[in-house]
């Protein structure tokens, strides 16, 4: 189990963030493309090495619900039909602290296959 958790899970008024608070005071403002690009599921990720899929035209996907899912992740589905992302706590945690890095590489493989957000 992750080491954070968080104390609060919020999405804004417009869909497009989530905000999550952790046990240890640190905030993570996620927005819904950064969440559903880098998407841990399979439809994402892939199932083994090398299949991650790159994700275009996301720029205005919005968050439809954030389920939760045991005591370790929530399940997010986004207003384009995908809601097969399990985050866990760790995952979110890490999207906060080095998501800009990630979604920086996701616009360079965009780029590098002449595709657009």
């Amino acid at each position: 189990m992750s080491e954070f958790w968080p104390t609060e899970l919020k999405v804004s008024k417009d869909r497009r963030t989530l905000s999550v608070t952790f046990n240890d005071g640190v905030i993570a403002a996620l927005p819904a493309e950064m969440l559903r690009v880098l998407s841990p599921s399979a439809e994402v990720q892939g199932h083994g090495p090398g299949q991650k899929v790159t994700v275009p035209g996301k720029r205005q996907v919005a968050i439809s619900a954030v389920t939760p899912t045991g005591n370790y992740a929530v399940r997010i589905a986004f207003d384009d039909g995908h809601d097969s992302g399990i985050f866990t706590w760790s995952y979110l945690r890490e999207l906060g602290e080095a998501g800009e890095s990630k979604f920086a590489d996701y616009e360079r493989e965009l780029a590098d296959k002449g595709l657009s957000r």
